[in-house]
């Protein structure tokens, strides 16, 4: 394509993604819809240079100003995705001094709100919790794309047999640090046409998402709950988990999500998993379960901050106030999922949030309430489920407590995930 037209194209896609109406990555889908003849490094082109205006779009607003021409060209010039030579063939002699002025402009040169990116109502109480080398090495992480991470199906394969496949393909993956079932590919292959993936071996998922699954710790015959299943990616490892075998309720509010787990299942080889849309967390289907199950994921709906390294326009879309609603809902959410449990079952409350509202606040709001729920510290879990040597480490992974033991805390910057908060109760 050429680079006048590619860059046009970006420029388009900047301008729908900054109206913020709909979520990044729909808007993007939408936009491929309708330019169905691009070809696949286009579309990634397209894709990286919307996200790369999301993400610093403080700074590239700032710079834009000395800049000349309709805004969302400017925005699209600093942040395409590809070489600079290759966009400077269609820039003119202004805009190519303008950019090279841009581009060497230095980080210390910049105030702090276009160093780290974040709208205030974020960045402070991320400063807060965070020392400044942690806030600054954080708020660097969420300004880079996220890395791709796949949980292998241990119901039909081996971690070591899928690596080697995906070796003979030409795709390089190593083993995640810390969860058993991960492996983590260089670059971003695309996947879906290959074996691996059509028969059920593979499913894209963080490692962190995967650690969280793995706290359920469910077994083989049992009656388990994913209470907010969404597109089912922790659903298919419980199932795993428990050998296909027991019963496994999916329960979500949105049965389009739901939709987005049938593929998904059909490919995964699982019998025992049950999809179930609900009208609210208090739905007769919930209640027809209380006392009876034996262990309960909810991966309550959240503010999904921990994932701005794949959905920036997040920031830019929630607000504290937000934040505080969502923080309600979850505690309502996790106080019906506690209902289905029975004695001596297992409850984990998990968000991709890196807010203490929607994490420390809920629990600890929690334990405080239902004095039946015993917390369980999660570096004592990790201790257990992971094997050596990333066992001696789990307490890395944790937070909370004089001793740091109590929640598990991941973070972008520190564990190269998505940013996660889980805490896990027994009940009495």
């Amino acid at each position: 394509m050429h680079p006048q037209t590619l860059l046009d194209l970006c420029a388009e896609l900047v301008r729908l993604t900054l109206k913020f109406e709909h979520p990044a990555d729909a808007v993007v889908s939408h936009f491929f819809r309708d330019h169905r003849g691009l070809g696949p490094r286009e579309r990634a082109t397209l894709a990286e240079t919307a996200y790369a205006v999301l993400r610093k779009k403080l700074l590239f607003e700032r710079l834009a100003l000395s800049g000349s021409g309709p805004k969302e060209r400017r925005l699209a010039i600093l942040g395409f995705s590809g070489s600079r030579d290759f966009i400077k063939s269609v820039l003119s002699e202004q805009e190519k001094q303008w950019l090279d002025a841009c581009d060497g402009v230095k980080p210390d040169e910049l105030l702090d709100q276009h160093r780290h990116n974040l709208p205030d109502w974020l960045a402070q109480p991320l400063k807060t919790q965070l020392s400044d080398k942690d806030f600054w090495a954080l708020a660097e992480s969420l300004n880079q794309s996220a890395g791709l991470d796949v949980r292998v199906n241990t119901l039909n394969s081996k971690r070591e047999d899928v690596q080697r496949e995906l070796k003979a393909a030409g795709i390089t993956a190593q083993p995640t640090p810390y969860c058993p079932w991960g492996l983590r590919i260089a670059d971003k292959p695309a996947l879906n046409k290959l074996d691996v993936f059509t028969r059920g071996a593979i499913e894209v998922q963080d490692e962190g998402s995967q650690l969280l699954a793995l706290l359920v710790e469910a077994k083989r015959g049992e009656m388990v709950v994913d209470f907010c299943a969404g597109a089912g990616g922790k659903t298919l490892a419980l199932g795993a988990a428990m050998r296909n075998t027991g019963r496994l309720y999916a329960f979500d509010t949105s049965a389009h999500r739901l939709d987005a787990l049938k593929p998904r299942l059909a490919r995964s080889g699982l019998s025992n998993v049950h999809p179930a849309a609900i009208a609210h967390e208090r739905d007769e289907r919930v209640k027809r379960l209380s006392g009876k199950i034996d262990r309960v994921l909810v991966d309550a709906p959240c503010s999904g901050l921990g994932t701005l390294r794949r959905n920036p326009d997040l920031k830019w879309r929630q607000s504290a106030q937000a934040v505080q609603e969502m923080a309600a809902k979850q505690t309502a959410i996790l106080d019906s999922a506690a209902r289905l449990l029975k004695s001596g079952g297992r409850l984990v409350y998990a968000t991709c949030s890196v807010l203490p509202e929607e994490n420390e606040a809920v629990a600890e709001a929690f334990s405080a309430a239902h004095p039946d729920f015993e917390p369980v510290p999660v570096a004592d879990l990790l201790e257990r489920l992971l094997a050596p040597p990333v066992a001696k480490t789990a307490s890395e992974l944790c937070s909370g407590g004089e001793s740091g033991r109590n929640y598990l805390r991941l973070w972008p910057h520190q564990h190269n995930t998505d940013g996660f908060f889980a805490a896990v109760w027994h009940k009495r």
